[in-house]
């Protein structure tokens, strides 16, 4: 984490559509910044982002600091998360092997920020469960601050336990193209850094086999290219309760969004 120098910062929220596909991405513009850059929503875990235009002073650099270290954003030994793989457990890379209920299966979908992915996925028909967590790091047991720092390796994903007789994983693969934008590398809007990467984490040869022809399909769709990244899934760890369903249960202003299946509101990304 950077410290950030005295500077008044300017945030504006926007959304932009792209004519050759259906994803919906939320970006900001802001003020010129006397800071190095840093993920926003590191810097505000309670909402990064605000829905109207929105200014904030930052007196001096050493109250930021210590506002900071009270969120638990303060400064990280370089040894605290190793990003070197020898240096670190071989528990993050092993297989997911949680069971799924019954009759179900699982897929991982990393697309951005996981709140609002979440949400679009807990709306698809055939879904029956939701978790929200990080994946393909090499630090064991990592909590949102590790993975925010950007030295374990982590990735954002969002789990989806779907009935195969009610939603089909080509039905996930199309909700998770529409939801983000595949073509920019380790970020999402202003979302910046490796745990916002887009990936597809498959449990199933079935399931790499569909992921691979969806990308070429999507790919003569966009005209810039794809750097999804499609890999086995690998050992989940759940994020911290308060993201999960974070959206369903209001975000940040306490604005309940739908869950409902089949529902076509905007997702509000934060809340």
């Amino acid at each position: 984490m950077h410290l950030l120098r005295p500077t008044t910062a300017t945030i504006t929220t926007f959304t932009t559509t792209t004519s050759s596909s259906a994803f919906l991405i939320t970006s900001h513009s802001s003020s010129p910044l006397s800071l190095s850059t840093v993920p926003t929503r590191a810097a505000f875990p309670s909402s990064p982002y605000y829905p109207t235009k929105h200014s904030s002073s930052l007196s001096s650099p050493q109250k930021m600091s210590s506002w900071l270290g009270k969120l638990g954003f303060g400064a990280r030994s370089p040894t605290e998360s190793p990003t070197d793989p020898s240096l670190s457990s071989s528990i993050p890379q092993s297989p997911d092997t949680d069971p799924p209920a019954a009759g179900q299966e699982f897929a991982q979908f990393g697309a951005g920020c996981f709140w609002g992915v979440e949400l679009a996925f807990q709306r698809i028909p055939g879904v029956t469960k939701t978790e929200v967590g990080y994946t393909q790091g090499y630090v064991d047991k990592p909590t949102y601050n590790d993975v925010c720092s950007g030295t374990t390796g982590h990735s954002e994903v969002v789990r989806v336990q779907y009935d195969p007789k009610e939603c089909s994983y080509e039905t996930l693969l199309d909700a998770f193209w529409a939801r983000h934008d595949p073509t920019t590398l380790n970020r999402q809007g202003n979302d910046v850094g490796t745990q916002y990467r887009s990936g597809i984490y498959f449990y199933t040869p079935e399931q790499e086999k569909a992921a691979l022809e969806s990308k070429e399909r999507q790919q003569k769709i966009l005209n810039r290219k794809i750097v999804t990244e499609i890999m086995p899934a690998k050992k989940f760890y759940r994020a911290e309760e308060y993201h999960q369903q974070y959206l369903e249960k209001g975000g940040r202003f306490g604005f309940k969004q739908s869950t409902e299946k089949g529902c076509n509101d905007p997702i509000r990304c934060y809340g």
